[in-house]
């Protein structure tokens, strides 16, 4: 989403505050995130989010996602896991599941 032309003062030690909603849609709000500068040749100063985490992964790396990546762990661990033949087999184990929680 391009917004108007925006000018921002650049301080005189040479620090410029990026608009809370463009760090919001850039997540440069998050923790390590990182803005690389390019300078063209013909004058034109570029800015790029720099992210430790891709944003399109940034999924994986929630709360709620990494507690439940943790409980696979323990399953696996447990050995409670199920190996199946064929893709057949294990979709007509997870229809008996559904079916189980009805």
């Amino acid at each position: 989403m391009l917004d108007a032309p925006r000018y921002l003062g650049v301080q005189s030690r040479g620090i410029v505050a990026i608009p809370v909603d463009i760090r919001r849609r850039h997540h440069l709000d998050q923790p390590g995130a990182q803005v690389r500068i390019v300078e063209r040749n013909d004058g034109v100063i570029e800015l790029h989010p720099s992210l430790p985490i891709p944003a399109d992964q940034h999924w994986f790396w929630t709360k709620r996602w990494q507690q439940r990546e943790l409980e696979v762990d323990e399953y696996i661990a447990r050995g409670q896991t199920s190996k199946f033949d064929s893709t057949n087999a294990f979709l007509d184990h997870l229809l008996a599941l559904e079916s189980n929680d009805k």
